[in-house]
């Protein structure tokens, strides 16, 4: 059977249309934040709000005006995190992960990317899909907040200012880096 009845259509169609008019509502009223990817906190708020979305399109036990309290809920507790994570470095430490340098001046950092479970292999790659194809022609690789790659070349790298707050995320004991060897791709 395709359905049970018109009745549960109907319901599923005016529900569809009344809860992502909601939806949209709230994430405009919270601001572009709301559906970024700037980190995994950011990823789950958006999870939350499509699972959020489908139960309430789904279930029946689950009415609009519950639905709508949800979506709000989540989109407020989003700007309160994002707003606290401004203001103060304990909230921001709590909820956002920090850029990690993977490889830097040629030499991978293997520790730091044992510990971020990172392999040579996805370096490599996250290289390649920046049309580089050569280790030696990339300064700086960079694995973001969101879990996406920076790849700056040797030609782009300019003053480094856009990684002044890498520098401090490199140890003594990080220096367990591959040299020119490792330079296959």
């Amino acid at each position: 059977m395709f359905f049970d009845s018109w009745n549960d259509l109907v319901r599923v169609l005016v529900m569809a249309v009344l809860a992502y008019l909601i939806l949209i509502a709230a994430v405009r009223a919270s601001g572009k934040r709301a559906l970024s990817k700037m980190n995994a906190f950011d990823l789950v708020v958006t999870v939350a709000l499509g699972s959020t979305l489908a139960t309430v399109l789904l279930n029946r036990q689950v009415a609009l005006g519950e639905g709508a309290l949800a979506f709000g809920s989540l989109v407020a507790l989003q700007f309160v995190t994002a707003w606290a994570s401004v203001r103060c470095r304990s909230v921001r430490r709590l909820v956002k992960a920090e850029p990690t340098l993977l490889l830097h001046d040629g030499r991978m950092f293997h520790d730091v990317m044992r510990r971020e479970r990172v392999t040579p292999d996805e370096v490599r790659q996250a290289i390649r899909a920046q049309g580089t194809g050569a280790l030696e022609l990339v300064h700086t690789v960079v694995l973001e907040t969101d879990g996406s790659f920076s790849v700056i070349s040797r030609s782009h790298y300019g003053s480094g200012s856009a990684l002044e707050d890498m520098a401090h995320r490199r140890s003594p004991h990080d220096d367990d880096a591959d040299q020119p060897r490792d330079h296959r791709a």
